[in-house]
């Protein structure tokens, strides 16, 4: 007589990583198929560096079909764009330089009275997309960040003036994704939408990437500016009354060193970053982007003219 084994098998089971990790790849494949001319926006900040590794994973063996993209303002950390040209070296990437200081020079923008640049990055990011005749762009904006972000959707359509509508978007149902386009439209695509910052840190940890060491604490001289503490350096220089003093600080989020402040830290390790990330009660950008501070709708603004 036959005996039938009636004992019920392990459960499969998908780690939280793993479904968002897959979830991230079928967005980018999807991208590939669909679009003719790809590029991923690539600052050297930690969410562009996790983006790198999934579409490392997901065109595996073969190399990244598509360049990468730095619009670079001039008022850059040297540590991160040390990094970025160590990791276009190594993988063998294509790497499109976006550059703000050519554009000032060439009288395509003027820079604002206070120095920053952020906002002059959209017409040299717009002016290098139909440069290249790019339809895709590839960012690393997550819906926990701020509020304009977390209307986006996936594929987020932009007109052929680079333009967003957050009233005009188009319905993901089911994960189905609609990247018909004109020409002289494209679509921005945000793979990690549904990651958070914490996500991103154990994501970190489990690939074992190597980040710019601006991540993790270290001492720095700064001044205290808005309730905010940014390193002096070239961009940043005291004020009247500012004085500088050393602290051990870290930055959760790499912008402009003009306009990026750091904060108290002695995080020094990536399981250190979690724990101090897991307890934080404000988004990365809301703790140190003083070019978010503008106004309650700066980044929307911003990204209805075309910013990332």
């Amino acid at each position: 007589m036959t005996t039938i084994d009636t004992t019920p098998a392990a459960a499969y089971r998908v780690s939280h990583l793993d479904a968002i990790e897959a979830e991230s790849i079928f967005v980018m494949r999807e991208v590939v198929a669909e679009l003719e001319r790809p590029v991923l926006l690539f600052s050297g900040g930690k969410d562009s560096i996790v983006m790198l590794r999934l579409a490392q994973k997901a065109f595996a063996p073969a190399r990244i079909p598509f360049p990468v993209m730095h619009v670079d303002t001039g008022h850059n950390f040297d540590e991160v764009l040390d990094y970025r040209d160590q990791q276009v070296a190594e993988l063998g990437l294509q790497l499109v330089v976006a550059s703000v200081p050519e554009a000032l020079e060439a009288g395509l923008v003027r820079e604002s009275a206070d120095g920053t640049r952020n906002r002059i990055q959209t017409p040299v990011l717009l002016a290098a997309v139909e440069k290249h005749r790019f339809d895709a762009l590839f960012g690393g904006a997550r819906r926990d960040e701020e509020k304009a972000r977390a209307k986006e959707r996936m594929f987020s359509f932009r007109d052929d003036f680079g333009q967003w509508d957050p009233k005009n978007q188009r319905p993901e149902l089911w994960s189905l994704y609609n990247g018909r386009h004109h020409p002289g439209e494209s679509i921005r695509v945000f793979p990690m939408s549904n990651w958070t910052e914490l996500d991103v840190w154990h994501y970190i940890a489990q690939e074992r990437l190597a980040l710019p060491s601006i991540y993790y604490a270290h001492e720095r001289t700064v001044i205290e500016r808005d309730g905010m503490l940014y390193a002096v350096n070239e961009f940043i220089t005291p004020r009247g009354s500012e004085e500088p003093f050393k602290a051990r600080v870290r930055y959760r989020t790499v912008g402009d060193a003009s306009c990026t402040a750091a904060v108290l830290s002695e995080a020094d390790t990536v399981d250190l970053v979690i724990e101090e990330v897991a307890a934080t009660r404000i988004t990365e950008r809301g703790a140190t982007r003083g070019d978010d501070r503008v106004s309650e709708a700066a980044m929307e603004d911003r990204k209805r003219e075309g910013y990332f």
